[in-house]
């Protein structure tokens, strides 16, 4: 049996959690929870990163002794470092305005299909290739000497070491997913600097000691290694899919959803372009092909509006109402920004002829409604374009706690949906450093060790559906 520190961080909050794995057992349980709260500030949108890492250290102190640390965390986002190794600022929020109208000028170089079939990342606004073109109308990027991506910042400030892992690369928009190496043709014509990133790091390679004056603020005994894992947090949450051998389609569920496949090449084709698929790396050489949806984000954005603590009662009282009276387009970049999220889904609901939700159950029955329709339209899109039918949906992250989202789910998608673990990203976090350990072996062999050790819930789907394609066509007709 050993102990491991899973650091894992979100969009919306951070913790670090602690696992201790045997070949037949594996335990997590929180030994800190943190919130993650972006500050606007004159220049836009920032991550309080100092917050983050002082909640690294905090969780570490309280995990106690462990055999190794693993650094997960949401992608595209990065801090600048100067030639004395200092951050230049504050990480720009990927939410923030800075990339409005940059994709456009992108294209004008590369075409977006010439850009899609050389790094097969879907269209986002915020991806990081598209915020450094932003960045070099600011000042701050001539300064840098080094770009580490979020979980590469903390383990370097951990470390002293510092790389980039390959699954967060591939976020980048710079990262050929058939070579898996960077792709240096689409960064030139950009003008885009690759040697401002450190060299990449695979899942398992180490990735440096703590350091002496982290040991001292965190109470632990060195040396205390730290593990590349997965570091983008959906390639931990995918490697914690219970997977048992049939294929499946999973969706990992939190601030986004993110809902696809897993499979062993990219799909590049223009039809999947169109589509808004992208093709980002996995363990083992495992590609995963996925639709960004918005996700639970659409509900905490309400709730912070709101001010309503009480999921729980908002959830009960959604239940309660009519299903599909009204449904939003989920991964409409209309909701991508802060701020008014009720009005906003009114406002979409009033301009597509349907029923405008009025009461706080009302627009959680919208915005749950409208996350089943679109993992519903993800998981058929994806086994039609890369030509791989699935037997059932695996939902994981925190997403599972939601029982009426989970069965909307299966509902939707006219397949059973199993719900495994809510910490899918940290699971998969511990078992990458266990792995680096000999503890577990493959892919396959960690998804056995989950099943045998995690509580995992079944959802049948029910009713017609015909009334979820009635839905769609709402959509497609606004």
């Amino acid at each position: 049996m050993k102990s491991y520190a899973a650091v894992d961080l979100g969009a919306s909050s951070g913790r670090v959690m602690a696992g201790r794995v045997s070949p037949d057992s594996l335990e997590l349980s929180e030994a800190h929870r943190f919130p993650n709260r972006p500050v606007r500030t004159p220049e836009g949108l920032r991550w309080d990163i100092l917050a983050l890492y002082g909640g690294v250290l905090d969780g570490l102190r309280a995990a106690g002794q462990v055999d190794s640390v693993g650094i997960d965390s949401w992608a595209v986002d990065y801090g600048l470092l100067d030639a004395d190794g200092a951050l230049l600022g504050n990480p720009v929020h990927y939410r923030d305005a800075r990339t409005e109208g940059v994709a456009e000028k992108v294209w004008v170089t590369v075409p977006a299909e010439e850009l899609y079939g050389a790094t097969g990342l879907q269209y986002a606004p915020f991806n990081t290739l598209y915020q450094l073109t932003a960045a070099r109308e600011k000042h701050q990027l001539s300064y840098a000497e080094r770009l580490l991506l979020i979980p590469d910042l903390v383990s370097y400030w951990l470390t002293g070491e510092q790389g980039t892992e390959l699954t967060n690369a591939s976020t980048t928009q710079l990262v050929d997913p058939r070579t898996r190496k960077w792709s240096y043709d689409i960064a030139e014509r950009l003008g885009i600097d690759l040697g401002l990133f450190a060299p990449l790091r695979q899942p398992g390679d180490p990735a440096g000691l703590l350091r002496p004056e982290v040991l001292e603020e965190t109470g632990l005994t060195g040396p205390v290694p730290v593990t590349a894992v997965g570091s983008h947090d959906t390639a931990s949450a995918v490697a914690a899919v219970p997977a048992t051998g049939e294929p499946f389609a999973y969706i990992c569920t939190g601030t986004w959803s993110l809902a696809g496949l897993e499979l062993t090449a990219p799909v590049l084709t223009e039809e999947s372009r169109a589509a808004n698929f992208t093709n980002e790396l996995g363990l083992d050489g495992t590609v995963r092909y996925l639709r960004n949806i918005m996700g639970l984000w659409l509900l905490q954005e309400c709730q912070r509006t709101w001010g309503e603590q009480d999921l729980g009662r908002l959830l009960r009282e959604a239940g309660a109402v009519p299903a599909l009276r009204s449904v939003v387009d989920a991964g409409d970049k209309t909701f991508l920004a802060p701020g008014r999220m009720p009005e906003r889904i009114a406002e979409a609901c009033r301009a597509s002829g349907q029923p405008v939700p009025e009461t706080r159950a009302e627009v959680t029955r919208c915005i749950l409604d409208s996350l089943a329709l679109a993992h519903r339209r993800a998981v058929e899109d994806a086994q039609r374009l890369a030509d791989h039918p699935v037997e059932v949906v695996y939902l994981v992250g925190g997403g599972t706690r939601n029982a009426l989202l989970c069965q909307l789910t299966a509902d939707a998608c006219g397949l059973p949906v199993v719900a495994g673990a809510s910490e899918a990203a940290a699971l998969g976090n511990v078992l990458v450093q266990a792995r680096a350990d000999g503890l577990v072996g493959d892919l396959a062999a960690m998804r056995r060790l989950l099943t045998r050790t995690q509580p995992l819930t079944r959802y049948t789907p029910r009713g017609d559906a015909a009334r979820w394609r009635k839905a769609e066509a709402r959509l497609a007709t606004r």
